[in-house]
């Protein structure tokens, strides 16, 4: 171990795979999802069985410990580790082949859920175990835990779907695992014959047992299941390198029928008395975890119960079935159909481990005790219990989770930053263990024992079970090569806590992150490692995060990975260089500043105002990249086109190549680029020559509206100004243009120049306070500078009461006109759209006004979501441009080019973004997306 160049040479000798111990390898992996962290020496991408072998072989040699990880979204510290990192999700990911006839699969460890079950559902089947992060969590991981998910009451957990396993020991034999004895390890079945009587007595029976080994699937009686067996062993006694996993028929149609209960008692009770009904899932959640009524129907607590069918009357019908059952007994009741609506709900709960971590006012809870489970019938009692257990200890938490299973989740308020916090949180532990076991429940209910209660098995299992336990990992691993300190001979449940590398102060920062006390440790915290930005497609319901990780599959280029790298930065263990590393600038580098991680992400990390931050801090004092001074202050550069009339010269200069390459390289801007052309004539000029109404129909009676001149419209592309008055004028609605300069700072925002972006924004508040004063709204066309302007301004210039009256203030173009001018009938259009949602709107806005004013003028279609990847400066700096263009093939271009154009009596192209707009005419064969405000003055011109 003290020669680690060696390990690392030895590695990089014997493997055909990527061998990573770089700063920045090594920082992405020290965390999972977990409390816990341990910083490991590297990272190895096999390639196939035979790296595997050859890795352990040289870790055995060295006495360096490894650890498998596929997604690392791990609950109980099983993905962490101090030797090497395994990761599965590079190479390891494919499926090696699906058969309809026997139902069967052969997987690889790092084959994402999801795309198993997207393989089979063509032939009409699926991988039934579907945890919440079915989307990004891989088969090797969920065997490693033996996941289970909400449908476990009709499909089982990933054990009762596994037929056979090929996998390497610790002690380096290959073995193929499947039922009989055949593939075991030398002296395991010896081991457990004389132990009979104790495998057949130690093991509680409910159907979400997770903790411990499964050495009662051994028993002769049980037909001795060595892959079962296997299952849920989290990476200590050898490594998956394929599996065959079972498939199940998929119903052709699902109904969720969602039962209102008065509180979570009642739900807890009624659970068990519905699985006679054959439903596909039970799952509960109370209030306390739900934001607003979320589409839910009456109630204190509810089940979400699927039921599935040959079509949608039959599925329909068995919901409605079990809800006139049960009606008795509850409050309200819903049945859902339609899949978007079920998607909708299901993301509620599906979102419980994210936003689970924050309680309603707002403080951080945290997991540690999130799957503990009960026999179903025990759940209501035990429920009790645990309510009543979080109010001695002083601690609060929000339980939710797999009811029908008896399987809560639950994050809880510990301080893990105080001595005083973590001595709470062993002692809660303890006294929280003793009473699962009186319920005859199991300390783990889905997501494994790792270092989180494997201390604590000994008052599951006993001290001899336990000890069993021990020897049988020395079968398997004799050198304890496979992620010691986890299950056995377990590291103590209160150390290698994630939390005690941080500064216990506050660091000095430029925005205030008002949702976390003005803290950036807190901020960062905010990631608890859920990975939903690791997700292969933005999803459902116009979805925008992580585009960047979407375009290179990698960790460092997620939301998460980020976070990390901010993370040990703050710790400065691993990054060493503070403010000032490279290895975090590097990563920030690749992101949009798209803020999808703001809405998207279920804890609200907002990526964003981070790298923002870290930004100004890096460069504070040093010279800057060119682009910060040629797109970062394009405000002043295009004021000043306009003021000396010279747009018409930068235009002809851009159009020369040998000057606009000149230009670009001097400016930072990718060669593949065009320079956008400036308009002649700028909106305000346009505005000013033409008086405040004198183009309307008729009189504007309504009230005045401020009409924000963003730089883009003012300078770029004043038509979409033009259009907004035309409209708002045919509302009887009055715009006016604020006098002066002004100016949202989102450019200065984006390139990290906060000094700069304070300075304009508090000008900008000066020049408007005599429109404050009016209280007219103000009406911002560009979603990007709205956004700054709701969020940027506000976190920025907080101690400004101006600021948040500003951001009060702030409207986009449909909701000003569906405010002030509810009764004004648009054009009617008539036509289909595409295009995209901007991400911005996406995030910070909300798009329901657009959707509701685009129905009204016969609008039809849904936009896509994503981010268009030119997302303000960040597409046209040098050496973005292949991720920008991957993020633009994703969603838009593809939507754009499989649509009839225009012209030919086909589909409006809507981009309210200048930059979305600018994407499609370089990319989209000059396609030319249009603001809303647009295509309705182009309809108002159509009626007159």
């Amino acid at each position: 171990m003290s020669d680690l160049g060696g390990v690392e040479a030895e590695l990089r000798a014997a493997v055909r795979g990527e061998v990573d111990f770089s700063v920045t390898a090594r920082a992405l992996n020290t965390m999972d999802a977990s409390n816990y962290r341990r910083v490991p020496l590297g990272v190895l991408a096999p390639r196939d069985a035979d790296d595997v072998a050859a890795a352990l072989a040289v870790c055995r040699e060295r006495g360096v410990p490894v650890v498998a990880r596929g997604a690392g979204t791990s609950i109980a510290g099983q993905a962490t580790g101090t030797g090497l990192v395994l990761d599965f999700t590079r190479h390891m990911n494919r499926i090696v082949s699906l058969d309809p006839e026997s139902r069967t699969a052969v997987v690889q460890p790092g084959v994402i859920c999801d795309g198993l079950r997207g393989a089979a559902a063509p032939h009409g089947l699926t991988f039934g175990p579907d945890p919440s992060t079915h989307n990004r969590c891989t088969l090797g991981g969920m065997i490693g835990n033996n996941s289970c998910g909400s449908h476990s009451v009709a499909w089982g957990t990933t054990a009762d779907n596994v037929a056979s396993l090929s996998v390497v020991s610790g002690a380096g034999a290959r073995l193929a695992l499947g039922q009989g004895w055949s593939g075991a390890p030398d002296g395991l079945r010896a081991l457990l014959d004389g132990e009979l009587e104790l495998l057949r007595t130690g093991f509680p029976e409910l159907p979400r047992r997770i903790s411990g080994y499964a050495l009662d699937a051994l028993l002769p009686e049980r037909g001795v299941d060595l892959a079962r067996a296997f299952c849920g062993s989290e990476g200590t006694l050898g490594v998956v390198t394929e599996a065959v996993v079972r498939l199940v028929d998929a119903p052709r149609a699902r109904a969720l029928a969602v039962l209102g209960y008065a509180d979570e008692s009642a739900a807890a009770e009624a659970a068990a008395g519905l699985l006679p009904h054959g439903p596909l899932t039970v799952e509960g959640m109370a209030a306390d975890l739900v934001r607003g009524s979320e589409g839910l129907p009456k109630g204190g607590a509810w089940l979400f119960v699927e039921t599935g069918g040959a079509d949608e009357g039959e599925a329909r019908a068995r919901a409605e079935a079990i809800a006139r059952a049960v009606s008795a007994d509850t409050v309200d009741s819903v049945v859902v159909t339609d899949p978007v609506g079920q998607r909708a709900l299901w993301r509620v709960r599906e979102d419980a481990s994210g936003t689970a971590t924050r309680m309603p006012d707002g403080s951080e809870a945290w997991p540690g005790w999130e799957d503990c489970a009960v026999p179903p019938a025990r759940l209501g009692a035990y429920l009790r219990d645990f309510r009543g257990l979080l109010t001695e200890h002083g601690l609060r938490g929000t339980p939710y989770g797999h009811f029908g299973d008896g399987c809560i989740h639950v994050r809880i308020d510990f301080d893990l930053m105080s001595e005083t916090g973590v001595r709470r949180f062993r002692r809660f532990s303890e006294d929280l263990a003793e009473v699962v076991v009186a319920h005859g429940g199991s300390l783990s209910g889905e997501h494994g024992d790792g270092q989180a209660r494997a201390e604590l098995l000994p008052k599951m299992y006993g001290a001899d079970l336990v000890r069993l336990f021990e020897r049988v990992k020395g079968v398997w691993d004799p050198a304890d090569l496979l992620n010691p300190g986890m299950l056995v001979r377990p590291a103590p449940l209160d150390s290698n806590l994630r939390f005690a590398p941080l500064p216990r102060e506050p660091v000095d920062v430029a925005f205030g992150y008002p949702h976390d006390g003005g803290d950036f440790s807190a901020a960062v915290r905010r990631c608890v490692g859920v990975a939903k930005c690791r997700t292969e497609s933005a999803g459902s319901g116009g979805g925008v995060m992580c585009p960047s990780f979407r375009a290179t599959g990698e960790e460092e280029h997620s939301t998460r990975g980020r976070a990390r790298l901010l993370h040990e930065m703050l710790a400065g263990e691993v990054v060493t260089d503070g403010w000032r590393s490279e290895e975090v600038k590097d990563a920030l580098d690749l992101c949009l500043s798209c803020k999808g991680c703001r809405s998207d992400c279920p804890v609200g990390v907002d990526m964003a105002t981070y790298k923002a931050e870290f930004l100004h801090h890096h460069y504070e004092g040093r010279r800057r990249p060119a682009a910060h001074y040629a797109m970062g202050w394009l405000p002043v550069w295009l004021r000043l086109a306009s003021r000396t009339r010279t747009a018409g010269v930068a235009n002809a200069v851009a159009r020369v190549g040998v000057l606009a390459s000149l230009a670009k390289r001097a400016g930072g801007i990718a060669q593949e680029r065009e320079i956008p052309r400036l308009a002649g004539e700028s909106f305000r000029r346009w505005f000013r020559a033409r008086g405040a109404a004198g183009a309307s129909r008729g009189p504007s009676v309504g009230p005045s509206v401020v009409l924000w001149p963003d730089t883009f419209t003012e300078h770029l592309s004043p038509a979409v100004g033009r259009a907004a008055v035309r409209v708002l004028e045919d509302a009887g609605l009055r715009p006016v243009v604020p006098p002066g300069d002004v100016c949202c700072g989102l450019t200065y925002v984006s390139t990290g120049q906060l000094d700069r972006a304070r300075a304009v924004m508090r000008r900008t508040l000066d020049r408007m306070a005599p429109l404050l004063d009016s209280g007219a709204l103000l009406v911002v066309l560009e979603p990007s500078c709205a956004a700054a302007l709701k969020t940027d301004l506000v976190e920025l210039l907080g101690e400004d009461a101006r600021a948040g009256e500003l951001a009060g203030r702030v409207r986009t173009f449909a909701q000003a006109l569906e405010e002030l001018a509810p009764e004004w009938t648009p054009p009617r259009i008539g036509r289909p759209v595409v295009g995209q949602t901007h991400c911005h709107q996406h995030a910070v806005l909300g798009d329901a006004a657009e959707r509701r004013l685009r129905e009204k003028a016969g609008l039809t279609g849904e936009l896509s979501g994503g981010c268009c990847g030119l997302a303000g400066n960040f597409g046209f700096e040098a050496g973005h441009y292949e991720v920008s263009v991957a993020c633009a093939e994703e969603q838009l271009l593809p939507a754009v080019r499989g649509s009839v154009p225009e012209a030919e009596g086909g589909a409006v192209v809507l981009a309210d973004g200048f930059s979305c707009r600018t994407q499609l005419e370089q990319l989209g064969g000059g396609v030319r997306g249009r603001h809303l405000a647009e295509v309705l003055a182009e309809g108002l011109r159509g009626e007159g």
